[in-house]
């Protein structure tokens, strides 16, 4: 997984009725672009640490905006 800042983090619920989750990366800490990232979530506005798991993949601003509306 390789990342910038400025990209999406989207996170697959794991759970039935669980929701996506997306948040803004703010930084990234691994090589190339690799994780851990810096990650605020657009549900709670909070900051977080985030080493991605399996259901997680990245988009880019222009993706977001495409999928989005953003």
């Amino acid at each position: 997984m390789k990342a910038a800042p400025g990209d999406w983090l989207m996170i697959e619920g794991t759970h039935l009725d669980e929701p996506k989750r997306h948040g803004l990366i703010l930084e990234v800490h691994g090589p190339e672009g690799s994780p851990p990232y810096i990650v605020r979530w657009d549900d709670t506005g909070t900051e977080t640490l985030v080493i991605p798991s399996a259901g997680a993949h990245i988009l880019t601003a222009e993706q977001m905006k495409q999928a989005h509306g953003r």
